[in-house]
């Protein structure tokens, strides 16, 4: 596997919109992301701009979406970071009880599913957490859908566990998302 993982930059905003819009095209799509192919076409590009720009905030920030970039810089995957406190207003699932990341947007393009991309990327998103001194992450989350068995499979192989909460699909009652966490090793 050649490709980097790396921060966006926020003059990239073409090629996070670009990314976003192949993942909404995914099969999958419907049960992997909050979002739909139709909603995330027709925003402006101010939004984007906004979105890149979020992401790639200086170190301690509280956003930061990685990439896994081909040596020909060509996207092949993305994971963002949302850095989640007690105090804050709650974005998904329940209100944290301590300072965690929550994993979201994670995509892999097919071409590229199974070399290690996935992997790569998950390992520079949960590093990035444990780096932080201030705040001081002390568990990593991330939500899957029930019907998304392969998505909960590498969760789980990657070393996240379920923790038995779950929350309804938001616009779909009948389905649930599933929590899994990561927590940081003591030592």
């Amino acid at each position: 596997m050649r490709y980097v993982m790396r921060s966006v930059r926020a003059d990239e905003w073409p090629l996070v919109r670009q990314l976003r819009l192949e993942a909404l095209q995914d099969p999958v799509a419907p049960v992997a992301f909050l979002d739909s192919y139709e909603a995330a076409v027709a925003r402006p590009d101010a939004f984007w701009q906004d979105r890149t720009a979020t992401a790639a905030a200086a170190e301690g920030g509280d956003v930061r979406q990685f990439v896994a970039e081909s040596p020909e810089g060509e996207w092949a995957g993305t994971v963002t970071v949302l850095v989640e406190r007690p105090e804050d207003d709650v974005r998904f699932g329940e209100a944290p009880e301590v300072v965690q990341g929550h994993l979201v947007g994670v995509f892999v393009q097919p071409r590229v599913r199974g070399s290690g991309v996935a992997d790569a990327l998950f390992r520079a998103a949960v590093d990035w957490c444990w780096s932080l001194s201030a705040p001081r992450l002390e568990r990593v989350r991330l939500y899957v859908h029930e019907d998304n068995p392969r998505a909960a499979a590498f969760y789980r192989r990657f070393g996240f566990v379920p923790s038995g909460q779950r929350m309804a699909v938001p616009g779909d009652a009948g389905a649930w998302e599933l929590e899994y966490v990561m927590e940081r090793e003591q030592g």
